[in-house]
């Protein structure tokens, strides 16, 4: 205040606010009313501080400014990184008829795959091959018409990267062909069939399409099957070339209508061997061996180059007017095309038939014409028969069934063999009976008459030369009488002995072995 000489301070001051700075500054007043110098000063320091917490403003914004320039910038950076090492995989495409999936690479990749999921079917995936700078994988297998999910994986300067293509079938839901089903006879006949979608207009009409190799030549189908309503329901094939045991075939139904676009079917890769059904075996003969019934055929003829071993064969044997059905019989790997029934298993008239199909497949043939034949008793005159074609004898065709042409079996040799071994004894036995009975033996060979002197001179000097082979030399005082005693007992021999006769003498040459042999003979 004036004039009261002390020195004051500022005790109240403005409240403060958001602009303005609030500072206790000291001030005096001198008597009169005259502002002391300190007042000025104040000011001045007060508009300097502001000065500084203005430039101290200025410099945090500017460095915020730099700041935010340096994230603007460094995300600029990352934007041009990203588009640096984009996905390396381009023009990724599927063709539906052939099912391969391809693609391009604008960088160096050091690991693909690729991968197909469809419904209703396993995963698959592989690794692509390459040709002519496009990638691809083929999926013959997989079935397209109920959609499919196609993934890529790739991997290039460190980092993966994967393009997803999804597959729809276009068209309306249900309007698509059902049922497709073909099977290859008579060789070089096909026939195809199928059924119309539920959901179908009533214009619909189907065509079928098939080829029998992924890059082979497509083919639609000439001659169509109608239904009642003039639709389109199966194909017929009149020929189909030459055969190949590599071929896979392939079906593509596609279908027209002016209502709305309708849905394809298609099928997987189908192996040709796969699809055939085989003719009826032929030439079907029941031949009667005595022990056996022995069921002979023809194989049928096949499309492909395979061995009979590949077929499988089921016999339906069953007793004519018997309620209990027999199970079929079924043979595999057969070279020799025949099987041999126990004739102790047929009692009463049988019939017999036969089919025929794959042993991987599972198509049958029609089953044969229907054959009959019955045990009764063997026809002994078709065995003779038989038996003299072996041996060279002319036999009577007359004699033989109609069914019955073929060589008979191998045993047949082993029984012709025993009955002649058996009719042998026999016929010996009755004729040792018959010797026995009427004395034929007397008869057959008579006794041998009184030998000649001469006839014993003979034999002695053959015994005397055994003798002395022998090396028992007779001796050389032997005289005349000892040779009349030898023919004495030669004689005595072939006669009967004179009672109260003179003893004969001793015979030197009673103890030489082979005197009898050569005597009896």
């Amino acid at each position: 205040m004036p004039g009261s000489g002390r020195s004051l301070g500022v005790e109240n001051v403005s409240p403060p606010t958001s602009s303005s700075l609030v500072l206790e500054i000291p001030w005096t007043e001198e008597p009169g009313g005259a502002t002391v110098h300190g007042v000025a000063k104040s000011r001045t320091r007060l508009s300097d501080y502001a000065e500084e917490v203005q430039l101290q403003i200025c410099s945090m914004v500017v460095l915020l400014d730099f700041v935010i320039l340096l994230v603007l910038l460094n995300s600029a950076r990352s934007t041009v990184l990203a588009g640096e090492k984009e996905s390396p995989i381009v023009n990724l495409t599927l063709d539906s008829r052939k099912k391969i999936l391809s693609w391009n690479s604008r960088r160096i990749v050091t690991q693909q795959t690729c991968a197909i999921v469809t419904p209703l079917d396993p995963n698959t995936s592989q690794e692509p091959q390459v040709r002519n700078d496009t990638y691809f994988c083929t999926f013959p297998n997989a079935v397209l018409h109920r959609g499919a999910t196609l993934t890529v994986n790739a991997t290039s300067e460190g980092q993966d990267f994967w393009h997803q293509l999804a597959f729809s079938n276009p068209g309306k839901e249900g309007s698509g062909a059902q049922d497709l089903s073909c099977i290859i006879y008579n060789v070089r006949l096909m026939n195809c069939s199928w059924t119309r979608g539920p959901a179908a207009p009533a214009d619909v009409q189907y065509q079928l399409y098939s080829w029998t190799s992924l890059h082979g030549n497509v083919s639609e189908c000439s001659h169509y099957v109608l239904d009642s309503a003039g639709t389109r329901v199966g194909c017929h094939f009149d020929e189909l070339g030459e055969g190949h045991t590599t071929d896979d075939y392939f079906f593509l139904v596609n279908g027209t209508s002016s209502d709305s676009d309708i849905q394809f079917l298609d099928s997987p890769s189908v192996n040709g061997p796969s699809l055939e059904k085989y003719n009826p075996p032929a030439n079907v003969t029941v031949q009667d061996n005595v022990s056996h019934f022995v069921i002979r055929w023809d194989a049928p003829a096949m499309r492909y180059s395979l061995s009979n071993s590949v077929l499988r064969y089921a016999l339906d044997i069953q007793k004519m007017g018997s309620f209990s059905k027999r199970e079929p019989v079924f043979l595999s790997r057969q070279y020799k095309n025949k099987y041999r029934l126990p004739r102790a298993d047929v009692t009463g008239e049988h019939t017999v038939r036969m089919r025929v199909q794959h042993v991987l497949f599972q198509i049958w043939s029609e089953w044969s014409s229907t054959h009959h034949f019955a045990s009764g008793s063997f026809p002994m005159s078709q065995f003779f028969a038989s038996a003299g074609q072996r041996i060279g004898a002319s036999a009577s065709a007359s004699v033989l069934p109609v069914n019955i042409q073929s060589v008979p079996e191998e045993n047949f040799l082993v029984v012709l063999i025993g009955l002649v071994v058996g009719a042998t004894v026999l016929f010996g036995m009755a004729l040792m009976f018959l010797c026995k009975r009427f004395s034929l033996k007397k008869k057959l060979f008579p006794p041998i008459p009184r030998v000649k002197q001469e006839l014993a001179g003979a034999f002695l000097a053959s015994l005397e030369e055994t003798a002395s082979c022998g090396g028992h030399p007779p001796s050389a005082s032997q005289d005349p009488e000892d040779i009349f005693t030898v023919e004495e007992t030669l004689s005595l021999a072939s006669a009967p002995a004179k009672m109260g006769g003179p003893a004969p003498a001793p015979n030197p040459y009673e103890n030489i072995p082979s005197a009898g042999p050569l005597l009896n003979h």
